[in-house]
């Protein structure tokens, strides 16, 4: 199945503005990435070609990055995902700047199933907060937005999966989770 998902906001902020968001993507520094709320993003080495790590259970590497431009992103898992995501920096009017992310894939063997019944309900909202965090860090109000019921449950079954392949120990060393 072919698959191209696109979000994309646009900002009160120059292209140097929003490319530094884009930049900061997995250092400590990352205003980006919504991982308070979402699995981090994480590599082996700094933002550079080559790097590999990945989100969760999704895996990539480094394919293309043009620093304050754009960087491309390689799937090498889940299993049956084949293709790239990606974001993009894009002048839309001085002072003013296009955010993307595209998500472009051929889903193959048990892809086929798992990207439209899981992923691409997580994967919706990760961007929105994504967008809403480059909103914030750029000036701006994002408006309300909440999971929907879907992605709220699997998020839930997905943490208690988590949680049931930890040892006991691990458990109790982490503490209580309190944001669903």
């Amino acid at each position: 199945m072919r698959v191209l998902n696109i979000h994309e906001r646009d900002l009160d902020a120059t292209p140097a503005e929003v490319g530094r968001l884009i930049d900061s993507l997995s250092s400590p520094a990352d205003v980006l990435w919504p991982s308070r709320h979402w699995p981090a993003m994480r590599f082996d080495r700094p933002l550079q070609v080559e790097a590999t790590g990945g989100h969760g259970p999704i895996r990539y590497f480094v394919e293309a990055y043009e620093p304050g431009r754009r960087v491309q992103f390689h799937f090498t898992g889940p299993e049956g995902f084949l293709g790239f995501h990606a974001f993009v920096v894009q002048e839309i009017a001085p002072g003013r700047t296009r955010l993307r992310h595209v998500l472009e894939m051929e889903t193959v063997g048990p892809a086929v199933r798992t990207w439209p019944l899981v992923f691409r309900w997580l994967h919706d909202a990760l961007l929105e907060d994504c967008l809403d965090q480059a909103e914030t860090a750029t000036g701006g109000k994002p408006r309300a937005r909440h999971w929907s019921p879907w992605v709220r449950l699997l998020r839930s079954v997905l943490r208690a999966r988590r949680r049931s392949s930890r040892p006991i120990g691990d458990l109790a060393a982490k503490g209580p989770q309190t944001r669903t």
